[in-house]
């Protein structure tokens, strides 16, 4: 046993943060401080010697000793007088309870302590990055950003080129749900949403110039809200009366963000195309907590369910991750149950891999790569099995395209259904730009094979 040791072990040179982390108590203490470092190391947090040479202090609370909760508001009256005087220099100074003290008495310890930014309990520091995220935006500090996205946006051109008849249009960026496996939290900031004016101004001018066919793109794109308060369905309401716009679509989406004003967009906007990509990335509720996803995998069925019942033809899409850290053969196999139940037109899947800085990669119970790659496989075949039956029973259908240029072969043209696959037909380029029916003949893996309509009269 060790009263009180440093935790964690030093990093590459040249950091740009350092963390002080101070642990009380039994050696699982230390273990968890050094833990709480790797966790951190990714980041660009290297070990302190002092508090005062720390971005960052980290008390790792034990409540085993006698008066253990008074020494930590001991410690806490030093490192307010430290956060005081570096904030004098310009220096801004995160203070982090975690352990055992921050479990029992965490609301007494922010009510006692204003110094304290975040109080974390043991069992969910592995959510450090997460928390100490958000305590920098709290103060209006970025995270691993070089500027704001509003300046990003003012300084684009106004003007803008596009090479054909479709385009895609950011509208958000940035996410606020921190997935475990995901840094995009840390690279691209919290959640931003252009104002609608702007974006609709945008898409005027980008019809002007010849585009039918819009996507709006966002890292959780139905969160979208700009500051007048108007969300993703009323934007694409507005979209929707540009003259000349034919087709919207949006990507990405997250199932947390999918209210019920945009489930009834999909059956009252006719130009909102009847496909949705929606990522659940497993089906196993245990997964779905570790991923720190905020839905279990019957929430997301159902969501699937009230989309249906709005546009019964939409195509569903998703992502999948196999093998993320813990995952079991009985996790997996409920990804494999949650497919058949859904049924997707098309689908995106992964192996887990590791990304610095994010909880996933510092997470026990690192899945082999050979079962990784087994998993896929299995998974994979299921996906392309739905794939094909949903391509094959849209043969003998006719089935509107967007054309969007010339084909392979002499005299094609290739545009997009509006479930989102290629479709090929022969026909003139003065087709490019039109949204015309077709009859679809051949269904292949990544195609259809059509005739045009007036053709087959």
């Amino acid at each position: 046993m060790t009263e009180e040791v440093a935790g964690g072990p030093r990093t590459p040179a040249h950091p740009s943060r350092r963390v002080f982390i101070k642990s009380y108590g039994c050696q699982m203490n230390v273990y968890d401080a050094e833990r709480m470092a790797d966790l951190l190391a990714p980041l660009g947090y290297s070990q302190a010697d002092s508090p005062g040479e720390a971005d960052l202090v980290v008390l790792n609370t034990c409540h085993i000793r006698e008066k253990a909760a008074e020494k930590v508001y001991s410690e806490l009256g030093r490192v307010r007088a430290v956060k005081s005087e570096r904030a004098r220099d310009g220096r801004s100074t995160t203070v982090v309870v975690a352990g055992c003290v921050a479990q029992a008495e965490g609301e007494e310890i922010m009510r006692r302590a204003p110094v304290v930014d975040l109080v974390v309990g043991p069992q969910a520091y592995h959510r450090l990055p997460e928390l100490i995220a958000r305590a920098h935006r709290s103060r209006g500090e970025r995270v691993a950003a070089d500027f704001t996205p509003e300046a990003k946006f003012d300084a684009l051109p106004e003007r803008r080129e596009v090479p054909g008849v479709t385009a895609f249009l950011t509208v958000q960026e940035g996410c606020d749900k921190f997935c475990t496996f995901c840094v995009v939290p840390y690279t691209r900031g919290p959640e931003y949403s252009r104002p609608a004016a702007a974006i609709e101004a945008e898409a005027r001018a980008l019809v002007r110039r010849g585009v039918r066919e819009v996507t709006l793109l966002g890292q959780n794109v139905n969160a979208y809200r700009d500051g007048d308060g108007i969300g993703l369905a009323e934007l694409i309401r507005r979209l929707a009366r540009i003259r000349g716009l034919a087709r919207i679509r949006y990507t990405t989406s997250h199932p947390r963000d999918m209210d019920e004003d945009l489930i009834a967009a999909h059956g009252d906007i006719e130009v909102l195309a009847p496909y949705l990509h929606l990522p659940v990335q497993s089906g196993s509720d245990r997964v779905l907590r570790a991923m720190n996803r905020g839905h279990d995998a019957a929430a997301y069925v159902r969501l699937v369910e009230r989309v249906r019942a709005a546009r019964p033809d939409i195509a569903i899409s998703g992502d999948f991750i196999v093998g993320f850290p813990g995952e079991r053969e009985a996790d997996f196999e409920a990804t494999l149950q949650l497919v058949r139940e859904v049924g997707y037109a098309s689908a995106f899947s992964f192996k887990y891999s590791r990304r610095p800085g994010t909880p996933g990669a510092a997470m026990p119970a690192q899945v082999a790569e050979a079962e990784k790659e087994a998993r896929l496989a299995r998974l994979q075949t299921l996906l392309e099995e739905q794939r094909a039956a949903f391509n094959a029973g849209l043969v003998g259908r006719a089935v509107p395209v967007l054309f969007e240029g010339p084909g392979r072969h002499e005299g094609q043209v290739v545009g997009r259904s509006p479930y989102l696959q290629a479709v090929h037909c022969r026909g003139p380029l003065s087709l490019v730009g039109r949204i015309e029916p077709v009859m679809v003949r051949a269904a292949g893996p990544n195609s259809l094979a059509a005739e045009r309509m007036l053709e087959t009269a």
